[in-house]
């Protein structure tokens, strides 16, 4: 399975795969509408991030990347997993040192893996 972004997406949809390395999928039962303000919101204090950082203004930096954290949160990228099953979050972890690594295996040999991609 691939993502929007054209990465992998383990099967179970919890992680999608850049370089190797598991990322996590934001939260599904968000609607779209809730998800594309979410992101809107993610994009904006990204820029900030950006802006503050070239004007070498410590205070905005620190405030966008707060606000970064939060729409991170908000989308379920980062905090407490959105699944329910108890599985722990595996988030930056390497693919082939997790329980996904057969599958990441078997898509390197399609040529599918992730590694180095930039789509």
């Amino acid at each position: 399975m691939q993502g929007a972004s054209g990465h992998p997406v383990t099967p179970d949809g919890r992680y999608f795969v850049v370089r190797g390395r598991l990322w996590r999928m934001a939260d599904p039962s968000l609607s779209d509408v809730e998800r594309q303000r979410l992101v809107d919101e993610l994009m904006r204090a990204r820029r900030a991030v950006g802006i503050a950082k070239r004007a070498e203004t410590l205070l905005a930096e620190r405030s966008a990347r707060a606000a970064v954290d939060e729409a991170k949160r908000a989308l379920g990228e980062r905090g407490p997993v959105w699944w329910q099953d108890g599985a722990p979050d595996l988030n930056r972890h390497m693919a082939r040192n997790t329980p996904y690594a057969d599958w990441f295996a078997d898509l390197g040999r399609s040529g599918q893996d992730g590694i180095g991609s930039t789509k």
